[in-house]
């Protein structure tokens, strides 16, 4: 047990530098948590590279029978007569990013949504937790969460994988043995107060650093979760990018102001 604490606590000393030194954005909302909406510019994308331009689907591959280029955003939208039957994704072809920063504006209608990175495309006929896999465009690995009733925006996700990983106002380890995540700190701002940060049925502000074995998720302006992971075999260091369309009732996702700043 003494050395799990010590693991843990080399990487969440690892995780501060990160914090710090990474993002000023992402430093600013840990430590002033009230003030951070007014004092970020969420619309600074010095050093980033759009990977959306704003009109096309080029460099994105989805179902078209639900993603579409509209309104300068991608656009998922499903209804009544065309459901989605099995999570489906839209993903960047423009290569698997390991080390990185992420920016993008989210709004959504209903049901569930999340925005996937360090993933693996799963083909038909794929055995997986949920079943053997249908779609052409299925992903598995981490996800940023984001849902309408915001239950689940702000948390770390590991689609067909791990599953919850760090819920909202946490941060977790993960052993290099595996198992459950561990809790090892939490943020300034509980769970409650990073809810009232993220607008429903409005634009949403979504900044995501990748960096080694660490994972940060920012929403708004303000740092939701944290994941340290060191589990070996569970974990993945670089993958694909990418935007889901969840089972359930009919919902519309957009997304838009897509800024990628590769480490």
């Amino acid at each position: 047990m003494f050395n799990d604490v010590m693991k843990a606590g080399g990487a969440l000393v690892a995780a501060s530098i990160i914090l710090a030194g990474v993002s000023a954005a992402a430093g600013a909302a840990a430590q002033q948590p009230a003030a951070a909406a007014a004092t970020i510019n969420l619309d600074d994308h010095a050093g980033f590279d759009a990977i959306f331009d704003g009109k096309t689907m080029t460099g994105w591959d989805g179902d078209p029978a639900f993603w579409k280029a509209e309104g300068g955003a991608l656009v998922g939208q499903s209804s009544a007569e065309n459901a989605v039957k099995e999570n489906t994704f839209l993903i960047w072809r423009g290569g698997e990013p390991a080390d990185f920063e992420l920016t993008v504006d989210f709004r959504m209608s209903s049901t569930n949504s999340g925005i996937q990175f360090r993933s693996v495309h799963l083909p038909p006929g794929t055995a997986s937790g949920r079943g053997s896999v249908a779609g052409k465009w299925v992903l598995k690995g981490y996800q940023a969460d984001i849902d309408f009733d915001n239950q689940y925006t702000g948390m770390i996700y590991e689609e067909r994988g791990r599953a919850f990983l760090a819920r909202r106002g946490q941060v977790v380890y993960m052993r290099p043995e595996g198992g459950a995540p561990v809790l090892t700190g939490k943020l300034e701002m509980t769970p409650e107060e990073l809810k009232t940060v993220i607008k429903q049925n409005e634009w949403n502000h979504v900044h995501l650093i990748a960096r080694g074995n660490t994972i940060i998720n920012m929403v708004n302006g303000h740092v939701t979760a944290i994941v340290v992971d060191d589990d070996v075999k569970g974990r993945a260091l670089k993958g694909l990018l990418g935007f889901q369309m969840h089972v359930g009732p009919p919902m519309k996702i957009e997304f838009k102001n897509i800024y990628m700043k590769k480490l």
